[in-house]
């Protein structure tokens, strides 16, 4: 098991969240990247991907987030070839709601028989007797109420299938209906430094709310929030000069620069970039070093 992190490894506190009576490091790792090309199927190195979920628990993440969708199954089955027996500290989340169709495209699975099938296919292909945590993603296309959603898994909670739920594409009126129904140890939406601080995902393809409104809710609550597409900056760095400017200054690369504003911007906030090169693995963990001034969280967030 790895040494807890300490306070001085991180350039801002906390250095650890906690996910109802889990703690982990605020700094995790998204499992989307392990699959092939378009999130589909085998990847080009598979002993190349297990060797970096290995060091990636070596470095001292102890968060990883899943779905039995990526691949599919295949970001599951990697994980447990890499990492089972998982070390005790290690929390694996996992997300239910959608599927892949043989296409390659991505729908909706919100019915109760779909979420429990989708959760009977994360235990199975993670070797796990329960789920640590399980992000419920809204997508309104699905046509089911996400209460309806919710009830379902908390039926698979009372089962002892999962232990605690989260939610995923939601804005901030749903977390506070499903907060009334149940607590919530965590929400996954879209956030980054694009558009000065990102948007709201749009797979519900309902109204955008401003992400600050969901953010700012957890923030009151004590409640993990994770921005999926943390690195999403394209070409922000040409919108925002700011951001190239800081992380010469840093000795960083742009990157590094956008985790360390995400893990700045909110005590609560656990970032879970994704990556299939260990070089990146390292760059990205290494960011929770880097102290940004309130000047530079000004200048990029602006």
């Amino acid at each position: 098991m790895n040494e807890p992190a300490r306070s001085e490894d991180f350039a801002h506190a906390p250095a650890t969240l906690r996910l109802g009576d889990l703690e982990v490091r605020r700094l995790g790792y998204g499992a989307m990247r392990l699959p092939g090309k378009d999130v589909w199927g085998e990847p080009d190195d598979p002993d190349r991907v297990r060797k970096l979920l290995r060091h990636a628990v070596e470095l001292g993440i102890n968060f990883i987030d899943t779905a039995w969708f990526y691949g599919p199954f295949v970001a599951n089955r990697l994980i447990f070839e890499a990492l089972h027996p998982y070390p005790r500290d290690l929390v694996i989340a996992t997300k239910l709601g959608g599927k892949r169709l043989p296409d390659k495209s991505w729908a909706p699975a919100a019915r109760p028989e779909e979420l429990r099938r989708g959760a009977e296919d994360d235990l199975r292909t993670l070797h796990l007797e329960r789920l640590d945590v399980v992000h419920l993603r809204f997508m309104s296309s699905s046509g089911v109420p996400l209460m309806e959603s919710l009830d379902a898994l908390l039926a698979l909670q009372a089962e002892g299938k999962i232990r605690h739920l989260a939610l995923s594409c939601v804005d901030a009126r749903q977390v506070e209906a499903a907060l009334a129904r149940t607590p919530i140890v965590a929400v996954q939406n879209m956030f980054s430094v694009a558009g000065g601080g990102g948007m709201l995902a749009t797979l519900s393809h309902a109204e955008v709310e401003a992400p600050e409104a969901v953010l700012d809710l957890c923030t009151r609550r004590g409640i993990a929030y994770l921005p999926f597409f943390p690195l999403a900056v394209g070409n922000v760095s040409q919108q925002k000069p700011a951001l190239s400017a800081i992380a010469s200054r840093h000795g960083a690369s742009v990157s590094q620069i956008a985790l360390a504003w995400l893990v700045s911007r909110s005590p609560v906030i656990l970032p879970i970039p994704g990556t299939s090169s260990l070089a990146h693995l390292k760059e990205n963990w290494d960011a929770r070093r880097i102290a940004l001034s309130p000047q530079e969280m000004e200048a990029i967030g602006r």
